[in-house]
């Protein structure tokens, strides 16, 4: 117990530390919510991997694996494909778009901008998409957390949570988006470090490869089946999760940071690698975790989503264990980090700067951007507090959401001209409430965000269709962005 404190202690330290330097160069709004634009490509990539691949990695997933068997894994190939979609086809427009449409800093600034909004009605929209899903997703990452201590270190669940949130909150607070950058790429190593050496050191304990594959068969000879149990409608459920990849604020905000366009080719190289490195550990602990609980009868492991926690626990020694252990505090940190952070300052940039105080100065914004950040995790921290809470349900929730209101929204706006500022607020909405809808009643037990997503679409089309005016200035305005994308395109 107390190496593995010690090694936590440590780690939320260096963590802390970054937090600190990062402030020292935190000096307008624009370094607070995207670093000033000043993104390489290894951090690029990096913490755009960290920052989407929370807790869920080494909890969530392993633990949908450890019950249902590799069929699961059509999660992880469907998040694959639709990440390097994400970076294709979306990364290198979004950075030009934004940077080159009103400097947007947020994603309700680039959609009030592309789409010439006036009196920022799509800005609105967003933003409040934006709060209600976060929130849950927030919570989602401190649930992570809250088991993470509770098993390691034996706490009351509520303890644990509270110790969790304060341990990304302060670097956030304190560092903003460099901050949050920095820390990721740490965490980032740490994370596929532990992925790809756990489930070799498990197999090894069952006594090799064949004698795992045995223990697995010999408790469920139809593990190893990719489509066992499968329909159409659970497949359609699983690889669906990739379509979450273009409307996760989270993730596009990394792109939007970038430093150019030109280093998006390699930071995807390295997001991807790292990205199937990290989904096929975590899938390989699932999976053998089962050997893992056949060989050891004696370990109870009556929550499915602590596998790694207990497998890390039972067959490391201390101070390895709590390095192990710690990836999950690094994959719950560095997306709860980025999570409050685009948050915070959607409420800072888009109601405060925007509708409140529009002469405020930056001291004054990023100070703002700090009090709005405690009021999103404080609500998110009170959802967190029922310890019935499951994260693979509440990170599904999130991004169906965020997936279906955005992701067709910023397609459809990087590649159509036709769209126009109805068609972009008819998408978001449509695509938000469907989701919210499909959740509530479950229908066809298909995953929200499929329908989601093709109501959104078919929304979008339809309506800037129906409405669109010859002399609709965004029209214009796409013409002179997409020029302007292929000229930085040409300059690589």
């Amino acid at each position: 117990m107390y190496t593995t404190t010690t090694t936590f202690i440590v780690y939320i330290l260096f963590m802390l530390v970054i937090g600190i330097v990062a402030a020292r160069m935190t000096k307008s709004l624009n370094d607070y919510v995207l670093g000033g634009r000043s993104l390489g490509r290894v951090v690029t990539g990096l913490s755009a991997g960290a920052s989407d691949m929370s807790g869920w990695l080494l909890m969530g997933l392993p633990g949908a694996l450890f019950l249902s068997g590799i069929s699961e894994a059509w999660i992880a190939i469907g998040l694959t494909v639709g990440s390097w979609c994400n970076w294709k086809f979306v990364a290198a427009r979004l950075r030009s778009f934004t940077a080159n449409a009103s400097d947007a800093l947020t994603l309700p600034d680039y959609f009030a901008a592309r789409f010439c909004d006036k009196y920022r009605v799509t800005a609105v929209a967003a933003a409040f998409i934006i709060l209600i899903f976060f929130v849950v997703y927030c919570a989602s990452g401190m649930v992570s957390a809250a088991r993470l201590f509770e098993q390691t270190f034996s706490m009351d669940y509520k303890n644990a949570l509270l110790i969790g949130a304060a341990s990304t909150i302060f670097y956030v607070f304190i560092g903003g988006f460099l901050a949050v950058s920095w820390t990721d790429c740490v965490q980032a190593t740490l994370m596929i470090f532990a992925l790809l050496l756990t489930p070799v050191i498990m197999i090894m304990d069952c006594g090799g490869l064949d004698v795992a594959n045995q223990l697995i068969s010999d408790f469920n000879p139809d593990m190893d089946n990719f489509l066992e149990g499968m329909t159409l409608i659970g497949f359609l459920s699983l690889v669906g999760w990739g379509l979450g990849y273009m409307g996760q604020p989270h993730i596009l905000v990394r792109f939007m940071a970038a430093g150019s366009v030109r280093g998006m080719g390699g930071a995807r190289r390295i997001s991807i690698t790292w990205m199937v490195l990290c989904l096929l550990g975590a899938v390989l602990v699932g999976y053998y975790g089962v050997a893992f609980a056949q060989k050891h009868p004696e370990v109870n492991v009556a929550n499915p989503e602590q596998i790694f926690v207990i497998v890390t626990q039972v067959l490391f020694n201390p101070w390895i264990a709590g390095i192990l252990l710690s990836a999950i505090l690094a994959a719950i940190m560095s997306t709860l980090s980025c999570q409050l952070l685009v948050a915070s300052t959607t409420l800072t940039a888009d109601f405060y700067r925007k509708l409140i105080r529009p002469h405020a100065s930056q001291t004054e914004l990023i100070w703002c951007g700090r009090a709005t950040l405690l009021i999103v995790a404080g609500i998110a921290y009170i959802i967190a507090t029922d310890p019935n809470s499951g994260i693979l349900s509440l990170v599904s929730y999130a991004w169906s959401g965020f997936g279906a209101a955005f992701g067709p929204t910023i397609l459809v706006s990087l590649f159509w001209k036709h769209m126009n500022l109805n068609g972009a607020i008819a998408g978001m909405v449509v695509g938000a409430l469907t989701v919210i809808v499909w959740e509530s009643g479950n229908f066809l037990n298909l995953y929200s965000i499929v329908p989601g997503f093709v109501f959104s679409l078919i929304a979008i089309f339809v309506v800037s269709k129906l409405t669109l005016k010859k002399d609709d200035a965004s029209v214009a305005l796409f013409a002179k962005l997409e020029r302007q994308f292929w000229v930085e395109v040409k300059d690589r």
